[in-house]
């Protein structure tokens, strides 16, 4: 690979990534299986103790 080449590829990579730094994240965080069990747990504890007043 020539030099001009290789430098207008390593250019181009840090360009991509600064524009993804860049980019709005839409991709909500992940969340553990047991983590999901604890929620749906706590919110069933909370609607059991709402609708038992």
């Amino acid at each position: 690979m020539n030099r001009r080449k290789k430098i207008n590829q390593i250019l181009k990579a840090n360009a991509k990534k600064a524009n993804a730094k860049l980019a709005p994240k839409n991709k909500n965080p992940y969340i553990s299986k047991a983590d999901r069990l604890k929620l749906a747990e706590q919110s069933e504890q909370d609607t059991t103790t709402t609708t038992g007043d």
